[in-house]
Formats: structure tokens, sequence, C-alpha cells
């Protein structure tokens, strides 16, 4: 693969995917030269991912963002084991790993939470599965309850909350499990824009206070730039990382940060590396 061309920016460092020098932070998830083609119901194949790597280190946040059709939640299914790769391979500290793995949990943006089922018992629900006694699994739930924000709400059922607080019931059900590495894939995508900064906002401070490493899919650049240590660009299809941009910013990151010239002239880095793959999409989707 290529060396990636340094970016420009006053503020910008970037990384390539392959060969960076060791980290003092240890690697916990490598994708290696991962692939994917899919068969068509012409007959014929469409590659969604040309080969493709990236490590992400323990207690970092990194974005993923690209043009719609490029692959991300193709790379994220096969990360979370709900999607085999045709080539290349998915460690975790090392290790190789296929379908479904207790370290990563995954949420979705679609509507994941159980109507018939109260928040508690939704948080609840996977240590429920996994045997442990209903005193303590909701004891832990109700930890993460009031940690996302819900406290007072644990007998509510779904149909009775909002969109950002049934998104937040699904995230502390996730974490109730204890992943190392989470995958958001879009999980804010549904909601309004100041909803969705200001749970961007909880996100990282739950997963700073949990010291989780975690992995998010989103089309929103300024998303990106509020939560993440690194954002990943990747071209259209077949897609692949072109780009790994630092984001150079303090924390704690709040939503009053995203009005400031550093975050603003991230945006327009970003911006300028997305662009001409987003042209080549719309260009595709008009043959």
């Amino acid at each position: 693969m290529p060396m990636p061309m340094p970016a420009t920016g006053p503020q910008a460092t970037v990384r390539a995917v392959t060969g960076a020098a060791a980290d003092a932070v240890r690697v916990v998830l490598e994708v290696d030269r991962v692939e994917k083609v899919f068969a068509t119901s012409e007959g014929g194949t469409l590659r969604a991912l040309a080969p493709t790597s990236f490590e992400v280190r323990a207690g970092e946040f990194v974005a993923v963002i690209g043009p719609s059709g490029c692959g991300k939640s193709t790379l994220f299914n096969i990360i979370g084991g709900l999607e085999p790769a045709t080539a290349g391979e998915v460690r975790v500290d090392g290790h190789a790993v296929s379908g479904s793995h207790r370290d990563i949990g995954m949420v979705f943006q679609e509507e994941s939470t159980f109507p018939w089922r109260n928040v508690l018992d939704n948080v609840a629900f996977g240590l429920e599965v996994a045997g442990m006694g209903r005193a303590e699994r909701h004891e832990k739930a109700r930890t993460l309850i009031r940690m996302v924000g819900l406290d007072g709400f644990e007998r509510r059922l779904p149909a009775e909350l909002s969109g950002g607080m049934r998104q937040r019931t699904a995230i502390a059900r996730t974490l109730a499990s204890e992943p190392r590495i989470l995958l958001l894939d879009e999980p804010f995508a549904s909601l309004d824009e100041q909803t969705r900064m200001l749970l961007g906002e909880q996100l990282i401070e739950i997963c700073g206070a949990l010291r989780q490493t975690a992995l998010l899919i989103t089309h929103n650049i300024s998303e990106a730039v509020q939560l993440s240590d690194r954002v990943a660009v990747m071209s259209f299809r077949p897609g692949t990382i072109k780009r790994i941009v630092d984001i150079d910013l303090p924390r704690p990151r709040t939503t009053d940060m995203i009005g400031s010239a550093a975050f603003g002239r991230y945006v327009q880095q970003i911006w300028e590396e997305l662009k001409a793959e987003a042209l080549r999409g719309m260009q595709a989707a008009v043959r």
C-alpha cells in the first residue's frame, strides 16, 4: 500500500496507516489488510473493501468517516464478527478473532431496545443471559443508568422515552457486558443536532471514566472531531483508509469547543480530505 501524503493545516498531524512508530500505550485492536468482496444477484462481484489496515490503542477514541457506500458499516461488521472478511485479519491483543468476541461490544443506529422491557431490565439483559443473579445485575445496571443520565427512569418502557434516552439505554446495555472495545455505528444519526452534540459530550465522559476504547462510524465531521483522538478518512468504494488525522485538542471536550478556530480548522481539513471521495461517490451514483 502506498504511504499516505501529508495533509496540510497549521495544527494537523497525519499518521501513516502502516509502519507507525511503537506507542507507549499498547495496541488492543488491529485491522490487518482486511478485504471484502460480495457476490451480486446478477452473478458478478462487488468489491466493498480494498485492503484496509489500522490500529487502535487502549483507551483511544477513533472515528471512521467516509462517503456513502464506501464500506464503513461493512468494515465495522467484520470487526464486530457479524460479517466474515474475504481476506485479511482482525486481532485483539495480537490474537486473531473471527465471529463475535466478548471483548467487542456494538451499538447501532437502529432502534435496539426491547420494547417490552423497562430501562433497568433492558440494561441488565446481557447480564441476565450470562446467568448473573437478579440483585447483582440490577445493581450493576443502576450504576450504568446513573452514568448515562437516566437515573429515575429505571421503570420506564422505551415507548415512554425520547430517541436520545433510548440510545443511552442501548449504550448502557452494551457497556454492562464490560467490552474492552466499543463499536458505535452512527449511534446518534437519527437524533436532532442539539441532542446529538450533548450525547456526544456525555459519551466522551463515560468512555473516559471507564477507560473505554471506542471506534465510531459517522457521516458527521464535527461529531468526529468533537469525540475523537484520531479520525480515519475512507476512500470511496472499494473503501480503504485514505488518511488518519490526529486531533490535537484538549480534553475534556465540550460543546463549547465546537465554535473555536482550532476546531474549525480540523473540520475544514477533514472535509478537504473527504470531498474528492464524496464527489467520486456522487458521480458513480449517476452512471
